[in-house]
């Protein structure tokens, strides 16, 4: 299928019709949205096109914090499940499935699957949360089911039953953060357990990045890669999205389900940005019967590509999130997202735990501390830290080392989904 005026003009009038469904949906059942159409006199026949969206104003977390149930489109008694944002950077925001929703959920991840090599006669193991209110679990579960798929449900952590169930029920592909992946690899060598020689063939990473913004591996992934001959599929997503950019065998970039979101990828003005452009992520749903969102600015700067895949697809492509506008860091003049700073972790392979601390000075500024392991509180490598960091980010930051069980279960907190590779305080 390739990039042909036909096909976009297709995928256009589409996402057109549904848009103006949506818009319809919204004026009759959401109390937020129907107050945005009559503060700003949108009248949403004139909305015909893609562009005329740019009529409507941009939805934010506050909104979503602030106004919460009333984004609602549906009475209570329709909601299936119940699920909350991760609340990285403020309180989470809860998000009403219905059993549509979750159907448009299983839908998406099947696809996205598909898109990433996959097919029915694979068995998955899925090694994130499907509880704790958690979207992406409940998700990849549902898409695994629609698709055909076999499914091994290990959940996070636990390097044990995570080899037991491998050579139990040979899965060949992995759904995992992939940071826990060298921890695996780490538990396999520890135990003689001859991992290069499993079943498993495929990785799909979730809720971290494992290339550079030209798609090339950052050091997270290649580490994995030099560990392990296996293919490695980034995605990206969010819970108020209900949907993912997932890569396919290419590895350039997630792309977009035309079907389920409008994408814009607009500047600091709010206009679009071309071709390899970097910008802030916005979503429109589409059909979400729950809580729809109309232009929802996501926080994420991705670069973005309209050009045709190498694998034929024509649908937009999202590259690495490469940093949360609300994530910015100002330190010691220098502009750093959090990825930068995981990725020069990243490269010194004794490095097996670590946080970063952000917190404020005297004057008000950023400051940027290090956790790490006390088993490596030694001078030569506190030396090397801080000449790497010097090296890739022209600025260091401090180091502190605390016992490393300590470090593990501020990290790894029961009650959180991710790990805690960032904290405020």
């Amino acid at each position: 299928m390739g990039n042909t005026i036909e096909n976009i003009e297709n995928i256009t009038a589409s996402q057109v019709s549904k848009l103006q469904h949506l818009l319809h949906y919204l004026k009759d059942n959401s109390t937020f949205y129907q107050g945005i159409f009559s503060e700003n006199n949108i009248d949403i026949s004139t909305i015909t096109s893609l562009h005329d969206l740019e009529q409507i104003p941009f939805t934010c977390k506050d909104d979503l914090a602030k106004y919460n149930d009333d984004f609602l489109c549906v009475d209570k008694k329709q909601v299936a499940d119940f699920v909350t944002t991760s609340g990285t950077l403020s309180d989470p925001v809860t998000f009403y499935l219905t059993a549509k929703d979750i159907d448009r959920l299983a839908e998406n991840e099947a696809q996205a699957l598909r898109c990433a090599g996959g097919s029915s006669d694979d068995i998955y193991q899925l090694m994130t949360t499907i509880d704790k209110r958690f979207m992406a679990g409940l998700a990849y579960q549902a898409g695994i089911l629609k698709m055909g798929a076999g499914i091994v449900r290990t959940g996070p952590g636990a390097p044990f039953l995570q080899w037991e169930s491998i050579q139990r029920f040979s899965p060949t592909v992995l759904i995992a953060i992939p940071s826990f992946i060298p921890k695996l690899i780490d538990y396999a060598i520890e135990n003689g357990i001859d991992y290069k020689n499993t079943s498993i063939k495929s990785i799909v990473c979730i809720g971290e990045p494992i290339r550079n913004e030209d798609f090339s591996p950052n050091e997270l992934g290649k580490r994995i890669l030099s560990l392990w001959d296996v293919q490695l599929a980034s995605t990206y997503a969010s819970t108020e999205m209900g949907a993912a950019f997932t890569e396919c065998t290419e590895g350039t970039g997630g792309h977009l389900n035309p079907d389920l979101l409008i994408l814009e990828v607009v500047d600091e003005k709010g206009n679009a940005v071309k071709n390899g452009g970097i910008g802030e992520v916005i979503v429109t749903t589409l059909g979400v019967e729950g809580m729809p969102l109309l232009r929802y600015k996501t926080g994420d700067l991705c670069h973005v590509y309209y050009d045709e895949c190498n694998c034929g697809k024509n649908t937009t492509r999202l590259g690495p999130v490469m940093g949360r506008k609300q994530q910015m860091i100002k330190f010691k003049g220098t502009t750093i997202f959090p990825p930068a700073i995981f990725d020069v972790l990243d490269m010194l392979p004794e490095i097996g735990l670590y946080q970063v601390e952000i917190s404020k000075n005297e004057y008000g500024n950023d400051h940027i501390t290090v956790l790490l392991p006390n088993t490596l509180d030694n001078r030569e490598f506190h030396k090397k830290v801080k000449t790497l960091f010097k090296s890739k980010l022209r600025v260091t930051p401090d180091l502190r080392y605390i016992d490393t069980e300590h470090l593990n279960k501020q990290i790894f907190k029961q009650e959180k989904r991710k790990p805690e590779k960032l904290v405020y305080v």
